[in-house]
């Protein structure tokens, strides 16, 4: 569920959470060096992070004058039963609906930035396009999605992730709780999953991540 903190409630940020193990491994991201531009040039932006609780990020984007919104998706889809039973094929019925109701409770609020991260890599197939859908129309016009997409379903760059943000090009990268990676992505599949998108763009990287700026 949404958790609010803006520069006021900056002091408040909770300790690192259990979930989140090991040392920060810094990782050059072109994304994160290209999104960082207009969060410094347009304060007062509303900004879902999804992922573990990362004090390090909070207190970043609350000093230039954003409110942030925590959501964390990954964990939000496993660890609650959003499965209502099974169709003929024996394949799970999820309550899509009920799930993002918990997971993205907006209140009506609009967003201008989503740290998506590899979220979608990790989550269940049904859930995939009507939590999209609900981004987009959460959005404000001009608002922007950071992903990261995996590009290969095996190896050592599939570990999950927690991403930490620096004032610099880099982000940090630090273990997390592990779940399945249930897909990888390619250029064409990201196109179609945010079709109704008016663009993205992509930033080359030397693993097997790619990054990824959608536009609404």
């Amino acid at each position: 569920m949404l958790r609010w903190f803006d520069r006021k409630h900056e002091a408040a940020a909770p300790p690192q959470p259990e979930g989140l193990v090991g040392a920060r491994v810094p990782r050059h991201s072109g994304a994160w060096a290209e999104l960082r531009k207009r969060l410094q040039a347009e304060p007062g932006l509303r900004i879902i992070d999804t992922g573990y609780t990362s004090p390090a990020n909070i207190n970043y984007l609350t000093s230039l004058g954003h409110s942030v919104f925590l959501a964390d998706l990954v964990v939000d889809a496993y660890t609650e039963d959003w499965r209502t039973g099974a169709d003929e094929d024996g394949n799970p019925i999820w309550n899509v609906e009920g799930y993002l109701d918990h997971a993205l409770h907006l209140s009506g609020r609009t967003y201008d930035v989503v740290l998506l991260w590899t979220a979608l890599d990790y989550l269940p197939e049904p859930i995939l396009a009507p939590l999209v859908a609900h981004l987009f129309e959460s959005m404000n016009p001009g608002g922007q999605v950071m992903a990261f997409f995996h590009t290969r379903t095996q190896g050592e760059d599939v570990i999950r992730f927690r991403y930490h943000l620096t004032p610099g090009d880099d982000v940090q990268m630090q273990m997390t709780q592990q779940f399945p990676i249930q897909r990888a992505f390619t250029n064409r599949s990201i196109e179609r999953l945010f079709t109704g998108w008016s663009g993205h763009r992509q930033f080359l990287a030397k693993d097997s991540v790619s990054e990824v700026i959608i536009t609404r």
